[in-house]
């Protein structure tokens, strides 16, 4: 059996639209690993923009020369990982894209007209391909094979969304973990909006730590970011931290997010920080109804 390799590829940060048009920020870099053997390769998660992919998939030809593209696996639901795979599907022919089952429902819910609309559609006009190709579902087990080596879905539950996964790939000690771990980028708090859902995100990562990997990759970190084991203590201390800052004393978003970006002055978008300071905010309020 051959041995396997891996590289990762980092879509560059790039802005998006607010409703009245006006641009809201950088949206955070998004990873993309890829997985190969002597003849074949599989792919993990997708950025956004057709023009992303165009530059994901160049990269991919120019990586794996000689090499065939066979499958995409998705990590979980947010169709900034996957919204790629029509234009790879066309680019590489025969690809198959797949997932939980729980992913595939959430992506299924992520473009449904009016979420679209008023999400993707909305922050990144005329520059998504809209013939959405959604994965296909595994089989409970969650395996499938790259040239005889088996990799493994690891359904972790709730991170920055519900139904999360991380790829695990045991013959190199892999963990391609999405939006389960972050680099040196701002973790998306705002689903994670309560103490129990964001003790939940941690108990995510600790299920990854259980793997004993020997590399992680980050969903969302910065291009040139190393990959590593430490990304998985440091998620842990960011969400513990972040919840230390909300407290129990009615913070408001700007307190909350002036507090961490004092704590963590090197991550990337702020903006992602203040949703999920304005989503903790907010339930803290209603608390105290």
């Amino acid at each position: 059996m051959s041995p396997l390799r891996a590289n990762v590829y980092v879509a560059p940060a790039i802005p998006w639209s607010k409703p009245n048009g006006k641009e809201g920020g950088p949206w955070s870099p998004i990873s993309c690993t890829l997985i190969h053997s002597d003849n074949e390769a599989v792919l993990v998660d997708t950025p956004i923009t057709n023009a992303q992919n165009e530059d994901l998939a160049a990269w991919i030809e120019s990586t794996i020369p000689g090499k065939r593209l066979t499958t995409i696996y998705i990590t979980h639901g947010h169709a900034d990982h996957w919204l790629g795979i029509n234009m790879l599907q066309k680019r590489f022919p025969g690809v198959r894209a797949v997932a939980t089952e729980g992913t595939v429902a959430h992506m299924k819910q992520q473009v449904e007209p009016a979420a679209f609309k008023a999400t993707w559609g909305t922050q990144f006009p005329n520059q998504i391909d809209t013939e959405f190709a959604l994965a296909d579902p595994l089989p409970a087990s969650g395996e499938f094979q790259l040239e005889g080596h088996i990799l493994r879905a690891i359904e972790v539950g709730h991170s920055d969304t519900h139904d999360t996964t991380v790829l695990w790939v045991p013959d190199i000690s892999l963990a391609v973990c999405g939006d389960v771990v972050y680099g040196d980028v701002h973790c998306m708090l705002g689903a994670a909006n309560t103490k129990a859902l964001r003790e939940e995100w941690i108990t995510a990562i600790e299920k990854v730590e259980a793997l004993h990997p020997e590399t992680v990759v980050p969903g969302h970190m910065k291009p040139g970011e190393l990959t590593g084991t430490f990304h998985l203590a440091a998620t842990k201390q960011y969400i513990r931290d972040f919840g230390d800052v909300v407290g129990e004393d009615g913070k408001n978003a700007r307190e909350i997010a002036g507090e961490m970006l004092r704590r963590y002055p090197t991550r990337f978008n702020q903006g992602a920080l203040l949703v999920g300071a304005m989503a903790a905010a907010k339930i803290g309020q209603m608390g105290k109804l």
